[in-house]
């Protein structure tokens, strides 16, 4: 299938004609209307520094159910004795910068400049959220992404402690299940995120769910007085 070239106008392909390896258009920009209207049409954007910017919608999509979430016994151990103070949107800046620094294994990073600022307007906006996972204060892990209807889109996460992002994700999925959210959107396979319960489901079968997420209203603005867990 033929990669699309986006121009100005808001507008994106069907999500189904995207090639083999899930890219779907190429082009644009990262404006706020942009960014909302491809994840509410199961597209995001992720490409690297020097690339043009790329729009990919997988098949299969790695995502969780907040009702299959997998806690381990000895990470379920771990979160009992409140070994992190978990919190929410506190400190995006510091979130989204640490997800964009390398670590082992990762010596570049796709969260480019042009991205960290596209993510903070929209964090700004109330469509995109940050989990802290803290120690004496301080950040050790964490993650974020776009929340729209009841479905999470999440972008990246980090980790300076062992299970620090973990004790995030589980709290996020924790809270937003909480809330009737129906689709935690991984996007591509990790295995730590495997561990935690997410699968694949075929395209057609994730976009099916988004719209049904979607169907519902967006819960914007600051979480942190909402879904806080301090220890």
């Amino acid at each position: 299938m033929p990669v699309f070239a986006l121009t100005e106008d808001i507008l994106f392909p069907p999500a189904h004609l995207a090639d083999r390896s899930g890219l779907v258009a190429v082009g644009g920009d990262l404006s706020p209307a942009r960014l909302l209207a491809a994840y509410r049409q199961g597209i995001f954007p992720w490409y690297g520094e020097g690339d043009p910017l790329l729009w990919w919608s997988p098949h299969p999509r790695f995502v969780l159910f907040p009702r299959e979430l997998h806690i381990s016994g000895s990470l379920r151990a771990l979160l009992r004795k409140n070994a992190f103070a978990i919190t929410f949107d506190r400190d995006f800046p510091a979130v989204i910068e640490a997800c964009g620094r390398p670590s082992p294994g990762r010596d570049e990073t796709w969260i480019t400049p042009e991205m960290r600022e596209a993510y903070l307007t929209l964090h700004e906006l109330g469509y995109a959220h940050s989990v802290e996972a803290r120690q004496g204060g301080n950040i050790v892990g964490g993650l974020y992404g776009v929340s729209l209807g009841r479905c999470f889109f999440g972008e990246s996460m980090f980790t300076e402690v062992s299970n620090a992002s973990k004790a995030a994700f589980v709290m996020l999925v924790e809270r937003l299940g909480d809330c009737d959210f129906m689709l935690i959107d991984c996007q591509v396979f990790t295995r730590h995120l495997q561990s935690l319960g997410a699968r694949m489901i075929a395209r057609k079968t994730f976009m099916n769910r988004l719209r049904l997420a979607l169907a519902h209203p967006t819960l914007r603005g600051n979480w942190g007085e909402r879904f806080d867990f301090i220890a």
